[in-house]
């Protein structure tokens, strides 16, 4: 029998410390979280939760490590993050994002960015599926900025008020400035750190995995009293385990729910057979 793990990481704060005084507080990030965990133990697989203080670069490299050595062809990994999001600048390279900007998990301790968790998935072994659940923002546009992007009507459909001041609360997004003034302070740390990434050193191999996001790139993701909208419409269409389909439709499914200002993304990488695309979800 194959066998599933999965790691389900909410922030419900950073620490100040590390990010310019800036903590970050959200409401629903553990609870998804929680609720995450349980879905997934409840149909078979073996989970671990880290919650705020312990949702750091060092722990959850850690975790995937040991589930990458454990897991084997056919086995399963479910990964859900819950928290904010971020963006800083694409250094050059042969690998460069579309939109110049290589996206982040906002960490407790430090941004994660998306390159670091490619490598991280390619550690896997191949065959191993790979799923990926992210309920924050993947846009480089603050609080500051999503007036820009977002008319009156818009902000009231997807955070329930016009109100700049309660939706900077409620997005799940570092906000630009704050960005800004992080990475020009850790600029160097950063560059390094991706043209590393970006060597050509491995095996280069492209894991198996597929990606349901939050938001598009240009989209922020809403926390919420309980769960974050894309957490809380994600466990509503599984409706505690009745939804039939595949991927896609799960994937439809939850996009039908929220706003067009918040519009789920899925993504693919790798070759994912159509076995594993028409599975029922979270199948072990």
């Amino acid at each position: 029998m194959p066998t599933g793990l999965s790691l389900h990481i909410g922030l419900n704060k950073v620490d100040p410390r590390r990010y310019d005084g800036w903590d970050g507080r959200l409401v629903a990030c553990e609870n998804d979280a929680r609720d995450m965990a349980a879905l997934a133990t409840g149909v078979g697989f073996g989970a671990t939760t880290l919650m705020t203080p312990d949702g750091t670069v060092e722990n959850i490299t850690a975790e995937l490590r040991k589930a990458a050595a454990r897991l084997k062809k056919g086995d399963i990994l479910l990964f859900t993050y819950s928290g904010h999001g971020g963006q800083i600048p694409d250094a050059p390279g042969p690998d460069v994002e579309a939109d110049d900007f290589d996206e982040t998990l906002v960490l407790y301790d430090r941004q994660l960015l998306d390159d670091e968790l490619y490598a991280e998935f390619q550690r896997f072994e191949e065959g191993v599926r790979i799923v990926a659940l992210l309920d924050c923002c993947h846009s480089g546009t603050g609080i500051e900025s999503v007036r820009e992007i977002l008319n009156p009507v818009a902000m009231e459909a997807q955070f329930q008020t016009s109100d700049p001041e309660q939706i900077a609360a409620a997005a799940r997004v570092m906000p630009l400035l704050r960005q800004t003034r992080i990475y020009e302070r850790d600029k160097e740390f950063f560059t390094q750190l991706q043209r590393d990434l970006k060597s050509p050193d491995g095996d280069g191999r492209t894991p198996t995995a597929l990606l349901i996001s939050g938001c598009q790139d240009n989209q922020t993701s809403a926390d919420g009293p309980v769960n974050g909208a894309f957490t809380e419409a994600l466990l509503d269409v599984w409706s505690n385990g009745s939804f039939r389909g595949g991927y896609r439709p799960f994937h439809r499914a939850i996009q039908r729910k929220l706003p067009a200002t918040q519009s789920p993304n899925l993504f693919l990488t790798g070759e994912p057979d159509a076995v594993f695309l028409d599975q029922k979800p979270f199948t072990i």
